[in-house]
């Protein structure tokens, strides 16, 4: 079957978001084009998702399935319209913060729309193409690794990494094994060095915490001041005054930009362009794509602007649909620009407990 071309529009197009959302639901519900892990659990949601999710707030409708993808077939997520056409480009699991680890699969025709997106996003923030990147992350089993590498071949440059294992990290922290989990950072920041002291790198992208380690190393926080334009940092969040140090004493001279995303949205939603030293750090998602809504954790009503709630995320695209997952996530209700459906968010913290676990967010 031809896909809805509502699905897939070039990457910068400004698609009308119901219209999106009404052929995702087409898509995804149709017995000829839709996964068996959404086409076998259609019967019981108690609505029709053909003719009763229209606008981004039905989305809140759906049953919060993303505890499934722990044990489902990667196989059954899969929409059956690719007609074994997807081009799979890997099997990717969550962070495994609060228990077994959840499983999606990243298509090629996403990771590109993805990639076109964030590196517009790059540009926007004056993060320069043609340079090499230093990719302080996790790779294996999670996603953000091999994005970033074809993020920095498409612009132009040449990826060196150093593996993050944030599971084993939360496991020794977890345990009371503090300093080895103190040494484990410390040997992270020494392959650091290692790169920085020898290579051309002109993007480094890392966590706050070992960049708070990087930035206690006089000699190394000078290479980076020295060689890398551009820091771009992801996982764990930085409290605004430690955002606004870096950015003007720590690394003066050096473009800080962040992103915030999830692997059950399959990407992550950029720093808006603009702000300034004293604004928060706001989070804009790739629309209507991804979405944001911010929400009282107790009653699940949407709280008001400039208040605090918890974050659930929603990803609509041809080759996954997830909505109404709510996150382990505090942020603060933002206004999203114009025409954007959901929110936007700021001032990101995990919450204390999450799913009856404690929330240990460790070196990511």
């Amino acid at each position: 079957m031809t896909p809805d071309p509502l699905l897939d529009p070039p990457f910068d197009a400004d698609p009308d978001p119901d219209a999106y959302l009404r052929a995702a639901m087409r898509w995804h519900f149709s017995p000829e084009t839709g996964s068996p892990f959404w086409l076998s659990r259609a019967g019981s949601l108690g609505f029709d998702p053909l003719t009763d999710v229209t606008t981004h707030a039905d989305l809140a409708r759906f049953p919060n399935l993303a505890n499934e993808l722990r044990t489902a077939r990667v196989e059954d997520l899969l929409p059956r319209g690719y007609g074994g056409r997807a081009e799979v480009v890997g099997v990717y699991e969550s962070g495994g913060t609060t228990g077994a680890p959840k499983r999606v699969l990243l298509l090629r025709d996403w990771l590109d729309r993805l990639l076109g997106w964030s590196s517009a996003q790059l540009d926007l923030h004056g993060v320069p193409r043609g340079v090499n990147w230093l990719v302080v992350g996790p790779t294996g089993p999670h996603m953000v690794g091999d994005v970033i590498k074809a993020q920095t071949a498409l612009r132009g440059g040449l990826a060196f990494t150093v593996d993050l294992d944030p599971r084993w990290v939360k496991k020794l922290i977890s345990a009371g094994r503090g300093e080895e989990a103190a040494a484990y950072a410390e040997h992270i920041v020494d392959q650091v060095a290692f790169v920085l002291e020898t290579q051309d790198v002109g993007v480094l992208l890392c966590t706050p915490p070992v960049l708070e380690r990087i930035a206690r190393r006089d000699a190394l926080a000078g290479l980076v001041n020295e060689k890398v334009r551009a820091v771009n940092w992801v996982g764990t969040q930085l409290d605004p005054d430690t955002r606004h140090l870096y950015r003007t004493e720590v690394f003066p001279g050096v473009v800080l930009y962040s992103g915030y995303g999830s692997t059950m949205i399959l990407g992550n939603a950029g720093e808006r362009p603009g702000l300034t030293d004293d604004d928060p750090c706001v989070y804009d998602p790739f629309a209507p794509y991804m979405g944001f809504d911010v929400v009282d954790p107790e009653t699940g009503r949407t709280v008001e602007y400039g208040e605090r709630g918890q974050v659930v995320m929603h990803h609509v695209s041809k080759g996954l649909l997830m909505p109404n997952n709510l996150e382990r996530d505090l942020a603060t209700r933002i206004p999203g620009p114009p025409g954007q459906p959901g929110d936007s968010v700021a001032d990101i913290a995990p919450v204390r407990e999450f799913e009856d676990e404690t929330v240990i967010e460790g070196v990511y």
